[in-house]
């Protein structure tokens, strides 16, 4: 019997309306902090659960303490919603599910590391909600969007051709920022509904976004929470959480990157700068080559220079047949493209990912690639102090970056703003993030380490006195040969 006496509150705002009546089947909702997006998940989910008999409903977080807080616990959580029900005997919490009446069920589900998918290999999933997608990786959405489909299920006409579906909200930032930009964001106006090609599941996609004003009821239960979203002192971090602004990466480890400081228009790099490569191995995983020119502060014919030292990215090779997945191809053919990329260069030196050393019942990739005429040097792969060289050679001095990216390198330009902090390291990055690019140029920089000038003021006496950095130049070739003399 149907609970038509026993009423729970499930009223939904305009924005969140038009997710739960959308024809789309893959849709993403939100953008914006405290657009609604749990609750329009959880609403969702009983009132599909009560019109549909049999109906499997799968509502994720990445962690289960995060699930349990958000969704099942709290004034608004599953448990006191469905209280009601319970008490009537239409419901039941049972551990890590909710059983009705009529044979639906939500699973309450977590999927902390990559491994944890498949716990979920012969899942039905009529349902999959998703909260908080970019805490996710790429490889975990593909294989939980794989488990999606629905046989036997008898759908109420009002239902038909929208099940099964897939309903997933998330801010921007975080190690999943980009799949879900690509997936979601990129390519189409929001609300727009598009058939996604097959190799991404052939659904139809949505993407709606949402911000605090699209949800009076955060407004009337916590009037002070934008002031809070304004005093989280990151301005990036700001703007992606009051305005959903997609091209802002919240909470990003290089937070010094700037796109119109170190994304520069191509040129012919000139044929007396030493020239290197460096190499990250995938194969499941995307590989990542890199090639780089190093200044010699001149000047060059369209009138550009950079400081002496700079490393400037001018071409790459980034295996890869979608976000985070690799083209699984052999040494032999990676060594074929990059000796096919370097034909008429003179590359000085290359280094590579240290795991091309190892041996595991035969020749390592490293004396495989040598064997076919590329030539690596194992990379110091010292994390901290890796991308501590990254993040100086971005910052770089008064003279400007230290490092600069062709426009033409888009992949190193799309991950390595993107890369996370990990929760337990803050000095490292989340490597479940897609950090192929950024590590191989994290193998550059350590080739080719760079301190900054320090800039404090020397204890000296009277008119001689001056800053290091002015020292600094004042005792380099440069200064003497402009005729500089004076004492330290």
């Amino acid at each position: 019997m149907a609970p038509r006496h026993v009423t729970i509150p499930l009223a939904m705002h305009a924005k969140q309306a038009i997710a739960f009546e959308t024809i789309a089947t893959e849709v993403l909702y939100g953008g914006a902090a405290g657009g609604g997006k749990s609750w329009l998940m959880r609403a969702a989910a009983i009132v599909w659960c009560a019109a549909i008999p049999g109906l499997q409903v799968y509502i994720f977080r990445r962690i289960s303490d995060d699930l349990i807080r958000n969704h099942v616990e709290g004034p608004k959580g599953f448990r006191a919603l469905l209280a009601p029900w319970a008490l009537a005997g239409f419901c039941r919490i049972v551990e890590d599910e909710i059983r009705f009446w009529n044979g639906s069920k939500i699973y309450l589900c977590h999927c902390k590391d990559e491994s944890d998918r498949f716990k979920y290999q012969g899942a039905e999933i009529h349902v999959l909600l998703i909260d908080e997608l970019t805490t996710f990786t790429d490889t975990i959405y593909r294989f939980l969007r794989s488990r999606v489909r629905m046989v036997g299920i008898a759908l109420p006409k009002e239902f038909e051709g929208r099940f099964p579906r897939i309903l997933c909200g998330s801010n921007p930032g975080n190690i999943g920022h980009h799949f879900v930009k690509a997936t979601f964001i990129d390519g189409a106006m929001p609300l727009e509904i598009r058939r996604a090609p097959l190799t991404e599941g052939g659904m139809l996609r949505q993407y709606i976004p949402a911000r605090l004003q699209d949800n009076p009821s955060m407004a009337s239960d916590d009037p002070t929470y934008s002031d809070r979203l304004d005093g989280l002192g990151d301005a990036a971090l700001v703007k992606a959480m009051k305005d959903g602004d997609w091209n802002v990466i919240a909470g990003a480890f290089f937070d010094c990157w700037a796109t119109e400081r170190h994304v520069i228009r191509p040129f012919a790099i000139p044929p007396h700068w030493l020239r290197f490569g460096s190499f990250d191995w995938g194969s499941a995983k995307p590989f990542s080559m890199g090639w780089w020119g190093v200044s010699d502060g001149d000047l060059l014919p369209d009138g550009r220079s950079y400081p002496t030292g700079a490393i400037l990215r001018y071409r790459e090779w980034y295996g890869a047949r979608a976000p985070n997945v690799g083209l699984r191809m052999s040494v032999p053919e990676i060594a074929a493209g990059i000796n096919d990329r370097e034909r008429d260069e003179q590359i000085a030196y290359r280094v590579a990912d240290p795991a091309c050393w190892k041996v595991d019942g035969g020749p390592s990739h490293a004396e495989t690639f040598m064997q076919h005429g590329v030539t690596f040097r194992r990379a110091d792969n010292s994390r901290i102090a890796g991308w501590t060289q990254l993040r100086d050679r971005l910052v770089g001095d008064d003279d400007g970056p230290m490092m600069y990216v062709f426009e033409t390198c888009v992949d190193l330009i799309r991950t390595l703003p993107a890369l996370q902090h990990d929760d337990a390291r803050a000095e490292d990055v989340d490597s479940d993030g897609e950090d192929h690019a950024p590590d191989e140029a994290r193998y550059a920089a350590m080739s080719r380490p760079w301190t900054r000038r320090p800039d404090v003021v020397l204890p000296m006496r009277g008119a001689n006195e001056m800053t290091m950095s002015e020292a600094w130049e004042h005792a380099s070739p440069r200064g003497r040969s402009a005729g500089g003399g004076g004492r330290i």
